[in-house]
């Protein structure tokens, strides 16, 4: 390992097919990692299983990322947290990589793009605090799970409001 969290050293293998190395690391989260309403804290701790195997057309990496993710309900805006296990195999070739595959650079490959596709694959992209959240009162902004009989009346069409004054009685 190099002294970037995420790159890896693979010269160990010697290009020797059926060569393994595998880590058991906890690493600080990269910024930006999720969605913008639910994603990974900056620093936050990731735990990362991983396994490099050599392979004839290059390293296989093949593992399991830890992560605490933190957003809101896109319905209440209440906070939630969550923890997932993102699993991820990539195939990183010795050379000539084309333009969707990815390559080992002087030796080293470069395990966060690979996860970050992981994590945000495995974030929900409504994230929600109860699969039964009602939201907010549209008129108010009440969270309605707080009160679940809130009201504001029979609603009048802006329309007909004018002839409310019909159904008045004049005063005595």
């Amino acid at each position: 390992m190099t002294s970037r969290p995420f790159v890896f050293d693979t010269q160990v293998f010697g290009r020797r097919p059926g060569a393994e190395k595998s880590y058991d690391l906890d690493l600080e989260a990269p910024a930006d990692l999720g969605l913008p309403v639910f994603g990974v804290p900056e620093g936050s701790p990731i735990g990362l299983e991983l396994r490099l195997e050599a392979v004839m057309d290059g390293v296989l990496a093949t593992g399991t990322a830890s992560v605490h993710a933190v957003g809101e309900c896109v319905r209440c805006l209440r906070d939630v947290e969550e923890d997932f296990d993102c699993d991820f195999q990539e195939l990183y070739l010795y050379e000539d990589a084309g333009e969707d595959e990815l390559a080992l650079e002087d030796e080293y490959l470069d395990l966060e793009p690979v996860l970050r596709d992981a994590v945000v694959l495995a974030l929900p992209h409504n994230p929600l605090c109860d699969p039964d959240c009602p939201g907010l009162c549209p008129d108010c902004g009440a969270r309605l799970a707080d009160d679940p009989d809130h009201t504001h009346g029979d609603a009048i069409d802006p329309r007909w409001s004018a002839l409310t004054h019909l159904t008045e009685r004049p005063e005595e």
